[in-house]
């Protein structure tokens, strides 16, 4: 694998692990399995590509925290108040922004920014992409550090971790979950108007697939560098994207096909959740081969 490639892995690495820790805020802080980040992620790119368009980069990125914000708002609407299970919530919100996103793209299935300045062709050099997105990363990695410290964050995080017991505090949990997945689909939306911006196109088929890419990225990152507290856990969550992605790059170099993409994320997250199961057989093993030589 060239040191292009590699750089390109790194950089699309940044920008994924803002999608990543959006599932990191629902799925381990909240302990809801949000299916709405395929088309969250979608959203946040239709938004961005389409203001991009008119001549408002930033503004489009803003914009389209809003918009995912107002995603996870519907979700949380449909699991709280309408007592809706959590994955089917999920999969009717992904389905309804699914014709939102047509919408917002103005009908057509794809929106090329390829002649318009964006927050990537805005800088120069030869490492410009990689530091725009480093920079909004380490920005976002220490407001989440800070906000889970806080009380409301605290709050959130006694939420996912025993909703009961946080019920009885006379803590209302229903705002809890609006305000943790509005953060959640902010990130991953944040994420999709990056994306667009940095390949220059949206795409209305892009956020397929996405939860699968989180998961492995997510997983990855607890695996290798485990996860006791806040801190720990979002550097993680951004190493195991990186990973994940020079993954990818290292299979793609190696011929690959890419019509191969998800069937290595499936691959990568199954190996990734059986990790701790497969290495506790092979010492049980090991455990009894000894026991056999001894006795």
């Amino acid at each position: 694998m060239s040191l292009f490639a590699l750089q390109g892995a790194v950089e699309l690495g940044l920008i994924y692990a803002l999608m990543s820790l959006g599932l990191f805020v629902s799925y381990r802080i909240l302990d809801i399995p949000d299916l709405t980040v395929d088309s969250s992620f979608t959203l946040g790119a239709a938004v961005a590509a389409m203001l991009t368009v008119a001549g408002h980069p930033y503004l489009g990125l803003g914009l389209a925290v809003a918009a995912g914000t107002l995603a996870g708002c519907l979700t949380a609407f449909l699991q709280t108040k309408l007592q809706i299970q959590p994955i089917l919530a999920g999969i009717l919100s992904m389905t309804a922004l699914y014709s939102i996103n047509l919408h917002v793209m103005d009908g057509k299935a794809q929106v090329s920014m390829l002649k318009t300045a964006s927050l990537y062709t805005l800088s120069s050099g030869k490492f410009s992409k990689l530091l725009v997105s480093g920079a909004i990363l380490l920005a976002v990695c220490l407001m989440l550090g800070f906000f889970f410290r806080t009380q409301l964050g605290l709050c959130i995080r006694a939420t996912g971790d025993n909703e009961d017991m946080v019920r009885s505090s006379s803590i209302n949990t229903e705002r809890m979950k609006f305000i943790g997945l509005g953060l959640a689909n902010a990130l991953v939306a944040l994420s999709g108007g990056m994306l667009a911006q940095y390949q220059n196109f949206a795409d209305l088929s892009m956020g397929i697939g996405m939860v699968v890419i989180g998961l492995a990225s997510l997983i990855i990152g607890e695996v290798i560098f485990g996860r006791p507290t806040i801190p720990r856990n979002i550097l993680a969550v951004v190493l195991g994207s990186i990973i994940y992605r020079t993954i990818i790059a290292f299979v793609m170099a190696r011929g690959m096909s890419p019509n191969d993409l998800k069937l290595i994320s499936a691959a990568i997250v199954v190996l990734a959740i059986s990790y701790p199961a497969i290495l506790q057989k092979v010492r049980v093993r090991k455990l009894m081969k000894e026991a056999k030589l001894d006795a």
